[in-house]
């Protein structure tokens, strides 16, 4: 899986049952955004969130076999990559305690993975042995709470768990409570413990999803799931403090139906976030000035339905988007000067994508 200037190589995961619930690694052409399938491995069932290890060797995935969030059977699977197929090979697994686990994270020393399990409403922390192959759970925090919204918000879900640029802190956004959590993170001993400031409030019935930093600048956001917007935070470094500053919406003022949000990502330049509207079915673009504030570029389809995953590329010019619902993921083109995005043309079919993972 060597990259060269004009291809890179992803990993997508297809969230479903048996055999049909794998993980794809693909080639990506990044003049035309053509996706070569290189190989499938299917020995993680429902796979959902993906995480790489800093020196891009091994990757990890969280499953669920059976019926996703239908039992505390969450998994955490270890791989070994080739760098030459993209073919993965298993090291270890090991339980995430929970059901419905929705995403994972490994720190800047690859010493520590982190994970979150949406229906317990728990975040944990692993261990990485030498060769890549994880070690037993050493922290296991349960959230507690509610919060306004009566179908989704009566008890808590944590739905990420993102480590801070500087590998000091770890943030999870807990959509069942309207909270972001706040963790300081001992890669060391692979250990949480609450922070100083531990956790920040979204507004009531926002439930918070997903939470990414600003790649230069102390900015961090959030897109909340429940009430289709953005929220951004100023983010203190040394307190590891979050204070939020602006929250925009991701659709059009006219719309009536019914549509969450799932993910946000942000060009590498720092320039543009771009968010996904399941329901909507389509992809927000907002401008990012100096002080982190957003300002909208414009809303455009996704492609297919229920967008539920973005990854852009490193050169900053080419976005891809999950439709999960419908089956295919789809190469959008980021115009560097505006940051609108327009279609390829280039899509790859495969059951219920779920997270591309650029590698």
């Amino acid at each position: 899986m060597t990259n060269t200037n004009q291809t890179l190589h992803l990993f997508i995961s297809a969230n479903t049952t048996g055999a049909e619930g794998a993980i794809h690694a693909y080639r990506l052409d990044l003049e035309t955004g053509k996706l070569q399938l290189l190989s499938r491995t299917s020995d993680a069932e429902n796979p959902f969130f993906l995480a790489l290890s800093p020196d891009r060797q091994y990757l990890y995935a969280i499953h669920e076999p059976g019926q996703f969030g239908r039992g505390d059977n969450g998994q955490v699977a270890a791989y070994r990559i080739d760098a030459a197929t993209g073919k993965l090979t298993l090291l270890n697994r090991q339980p995430t305690r929970g059901s419905a686990a929705c995403y994972v994270a490994v720190d800047a020393s690859g010493r520590m993975l982190l994970a979150a399990n949406y229906q317990n409403g728990t975040v944990l922390s692993y261990s990485i042995r030498p060769d890549g192959s994880l070690g037993e759970v050493v922290s296991f925090i349960q959230h507690e709470g509610a919060s306004v919204n009566p179908e989704r918000q009566q008890e808590p879900h944590a739905h990420c768990f993102v480590i801070s640029p500087d590998n000091r802190y770890a943030y999870s956004a807990d959509l069942g409570l309207d909270k972001i959590m706040n963790y300081r993170l001992d890669a060391a001993s692979a250990t949480l413990s609450p922070n100083r400031q531990p956790f920040v409030r979204t507004h009531p019935g926002a439930g918070p999803r997903h939470f990414i930093f600003h790649p230069q600048q102390p900015f961090a956001y959030a897109i909340n799931e429940l009430d289709n917007s953005v929220t951004m935070f100023d983010y203190d470094p040394t307190s590891g403090m979050l204070v939020e500053q602006q929250t925009i919406s991701t659709i059009p003022d006219e719309f009536e139906g019914i549509t969450h949000c799932a993910d946000l990502k942000i060009t590498p330049d720092g320039r543009f976030l771009y968010g996904t509207n399941r329901g909507h079915d389509s992809i927000v673009a907002y401008a990012i000035d100096s002080h982190g504030r957003l300002t909208l570029i414009g809303i455009e389809p996704s492609g297919a339905e229920q967008p539920q995953n973005l990854a852009i590329t490193p050169d900053g010019r080419l976005l891809l988007c999950a439709n999960m619902a419908g089956n295919r993921v789809v190469v959008l083109r980021i115009d560097p000067q505006t940051g609108h995005i327009s279609p390829t043309g280039q899509e790859a079919s495969m059951p219920r994508p779920s997270c591309i993972m650029v590698r």
